[in-house]
């Protein structure tokens, strides 16, 4: 586990995110100790997002923000390192929407990502 004021850098959430997040964290309480964010292969550019509940695993990078605690896992940090989580409403629906400054290339939906 590490915990250091460097992986404060890992992560930026939006403040429409940091509000979704907390609603879902307080919805689900005692299911999880916090929010996994990595990457797995697939999706139409190769990497798409995880976002989901989790607790800590061995070897994660830790982030806390706001109360909120962000488990990612050595690979995923290193895909991840200064991504934006935002969170939006439209006529698409509404979600949680990922900017990733390592991404080259990014798919039409925003779910998957190429480096």
């Amino acid at each position: 586990m590490q915990h250091a004021t460097e992986q404060r850098r890992l992560i930026e959430i939006s403040e429409r995110a940091r509000e979704e997040l907390r609603r879902l964290l307080v919805e689900h309480q005692g299911e999880a100790d916090g929010i996994r964010l990595g990457v797995k292969g697939g999706g139409c550019s190769g990497l798409s997002y995880v976002l989901d509940f989790s607790n800590e695993r061995e070897g994660d990078h830790v982030v806390e923000q706001d109360g909120i605690r962000f488990f990612l896992d050595r690979k995923s940090a290193i895909y991840l390192k200064g991504i934006l989580l935002d969170y939006q409403e439209g006529l698409r629906g509404k979600g949680f929407v990922f900017r990733n400054p390592n991404a080259s290339n990014t798919c039409g939906c925003g779910e998957s990502f190429s480096i």
